[in-house]
């Protein structure tokens, strides 16, 4: 499998090249070449296979030259094995037709942890083939963070430096980064958001006198490994619910756009789903996008659902490409514009293409609330906010009768237990394999939203390549 830049001014790589890049030289993203498909018979044959031997089935045709696989099924195993619930992703039932697929049995509690456990492990397998070192730099506007610092603390011949927004993460999330003690975690808060946090990063990969010391990697959904695992999640729903031979509508909760564009790459290999709906709380650029077709980035606020309080969502750009008939010189001078005035609008070809599978919907603070306490009261699941904005949307889409309704649930509702307790009266717990969370020490360093300084840090205390 080959991977090529949406602004096609980058080299070609195999999977392996891609995963430890990260983002283009070109300031793309990479994305495969062609999309690998399977036939209804061959998604039914999928049916009754545990989450780690569907995940070998369906990523498989992404990392062909680069891991057999057996090597796949081993980091699989790991990966998985750490999770709290046996079937890594389970599916809960709300009414005749919603259903919730629990992605916060990971170790950090949150959805990234499905593919964060794995890339740590591919970055290990791949760099044990060499004498480099990779400096992974990142941006979490509150769950990455977490998840990648898990992924990859202690891991030989890798360094990790996450940016936050300072104040801007709910203190649950914030510990969870902040009290790993590796000598490979580097923690800095960030004055600003996560957009500027995002913007850094990205500027970081395209910086001579870093590329040229250091071997940057990426941990965020520009990394495309990080997509291809979350993909796994919708076959596993899916079949549960009658697939191939019924159709599927997912919810997501959305803010750089990862998550529902993994759900975009199952429907492309074959997985027949009727409804992708984004689901967006106020600050809704994709909602406007799908709706009106204007992606302008306006000032973030502040949420109660704050991984989603983004403006700029980069992983927006993959889908633009692949419906823009894959120009890449066109790609290119629409982000360029994008970059210089904030503002662009999409062509009708890429909203014709987006009408026919995604729907959009905006959860505002109000609504947020009422859809977890609907949830408690009704159903007797306690959410946490940006899993009840998906549902909100959900129950809002008019997804037609026989069609189930699947709410991608993000997060554990402990991480954001005083919105939880608002909407609902009831306080959620830290399960107890989260531990002594409260008690721990915790150790980061505060630095200016300046790009400068985070770059200045970053070579003070990274390892150079190679």
């Amino acid at each position: 499998m080959r991977y090529i830049s949406t602004r096609a001014d980058a080299p070609q790589l195999d999977f392996e090249g891609v995963t430890l890049a990260g983002l283009a030289s070109d300031g793309g993203l990479y994305l495969p070449e062609e999309w690998p498909s399977f036939s209804g018979f061959e998604i039914q044959q999928m049916s009754g296979l545990t989450y780690v031997e569907l995940a070998v089935r369906v990523m498989t045709p992404f990392v062909e030259g680069s891991l057999s696989e057996s090597e796949l099924h081993d980091l699989c195993e790991k990966a998985y094995g750490r999770f709290a619930h046996r079937a890594v992703t389970p599916l809960v039932q709300l009414d005749h037709q919603h259903h919730l697929l629990e992605l916060f049995h990971g170790p950090t509690l949150a959805f990234k942890d499905v593919a964060l456990q794995l890339l740590g492990g591919l970055f290990e397998h791949f760099l044990s083939k060499t004498d480099d070192h990779l400096t992974i730099v990142g941006a979490t506007s509150g769950d990455t963070g977490s998840a990648a610092i898990d992924g990859v603390a202690g891991r030989e011949r890798i360094d990790i430096f996450m940016l936050h927004p300072e104040g801007r993460v709910s203190e649950v999330q914030r510990r969870q980064m902040t009290t790993v003690h590796a000598d490979n975690v580097h923690n800095i808060a960030i004055k600003g958001s996560f957009d500027d946090a995002q913007a850094m990063v990205k500027r970081m990969f395209v910086d001579p006198d870093m590329t040229g010391d250091y071997r940057i990697g990426a941990v965020n959904s520009i990394n495309w490994a990080r997509l291809m695992a979350q993909v796994v999640y919708y076959f596993a729903a899916a079949l549960q619910l009658g697939a191939p031979s019924r159709k599927v509508a997912f919810s997501v909760p959305t803010g750089n756009f990862g998550d529902v564009f993994a759900g975009y790459v199952a429907a492309k290999m074959g997985l027949p789903i009727e409804r992708l709906i984004v689901a967006t709380n106020v600050n809704d650029i994709i909602h406007r996008a799908l709706s009106t077709g204007d992606y302008s980035a306006g000032d973030v606020t502040p949420t109660q659902s704050p991984s989603m309080d983004i403006q700029v969502s980069s992983n927006f750009e993959r889908l633009l490409f692949d419906l823009g008939g894959r120009d890449g010189a066109a790609i290119a001078a629409q982000m360029r514009g994008f970059e210089a005035e904030r503002s662009m609008h999409l062509t009708n070809a890429q909203r014709e293409g987006a009408s026919a599978l995604f729907a959009s919907e905006r959860v505002d603070e109000d609504a947020t609330a009422e859809a977890m306490a609907w949830a408690k009261a009704e159903c007797g699941e306690v959410l946490d906010p940006h899993t009840a904005i998906g549902l909100a949307a959900a129950r809002k889409a008019g997804v037609g009768p026989g069609i189930p309704v699947v709410t991608l649930a993000t997060a554990h509702p402990a991480k954001f237990p005083d919105a939880v307790e608002a909407a609902t009266g009831i306080r959620p717990e830290l399960p107890e394999r989260v531990g002594d969370l409260f008690e721990r020490e915790e150790r980061y360093t505060a630095l200016p939203g300046d790009y400068e300084a985070v770059r200045d840090f970053i070579r003070e205390h990274a390892t150079r390549s190679a």
